[in-house]
């Protein structure tokens, strides 16, 4: 039985910032040429990842970590973790990031100029039911979870990305579409720490994007 999850974002990627950048700049585009899974942590988030295992320091250690074997959560797993008696991350593909498909790498006003019809179906459909071609919508990442949760016993770590977070929320909340889209309106940051524990027969959320080791 899953005793308690706590699940940490990883620290800020390159991807982020040249995302933020496009979007103060108007651009259409971020991140061009490289592959998802390759994208790396920038200083900033090299520099979270260590408060990160600051915070883990005073914490118990867990029976379990997982991690994506995206490139950004892996270096902040090996940051976090490198002063700690821990066990070795194990990686699972079901708590990568949300698969963006054609749309990868592209602002929604590169999606709105290249892609028309899917800018539309996207309107039309909504967030949370959107599937880009290639992609994955937020109830598949959600379907990945359902898989992975019953599997997990005792105290668990994972270094996964805000998607995977949220949908785990979505989950263990039993949230309706609009209330998980209204708690995503509030975005997880980079290095952040969300975390539930057991309260009799369900896991009760304890802290979520919790930032204050960042600062």
């Amino acid at each position: 039985m899953l005793e308690s999850l706590t699940m940490v974002r990883h620290g800020e990627s390159t991807g982020n910032a040249a995302l933020a950048q496009a979007l103060r700049s108007g651009a259409e585009e971020f991140a061009a040429g490289t592959r998802d899974a390759d994208i790396p942590l920038s200083p900033v988030g090299r520099a979270q990842a260590a408060a990160v295992g600051g915070w883990l320091t005073d914490r118990p250690r867990p029976d379990s970590v997982l991690c994506s074997p995206y490139l950004r959560a892996r270096v902040t797993a090996e940051l976090a973790l490198s002063e700690l008696d821990w066990p070795a991350p194990r990686f699972d593909e079901r708590v990568r990031d949300r698969e963006k498909g054609l749309l990868q790498g592209l602002t929604a006003i590169g999606v709105r100029n290249r892609f028309p019809v899917e800018h539309r179906e996207r309107k039309r459909l909504g967030r949370f039911y959107y599937r880009p071609p290639g992609g994955e919508s937020m109830p598949d990442v959600a379907l990945r979870m359902r898989g992975l949760l019953p599997e997990l016993r005792g105290h668990v770590v994972v270094f996964t990305h805000d998607m995977v977070i949220l949908m785990t929320r979505y989950i263990l909340d039993n949230a309706s579409e609009a209330e998980i889209l209204e708690i995503e309106s509030d975005p997880l940051a980079n290095g952040s720490i969300s975390r539930w524990e057991r309260d009799g027969s369900a896991l009760r959320l304890v802290g979520y994007n919790e930032t204050d080791h960042l600062s």
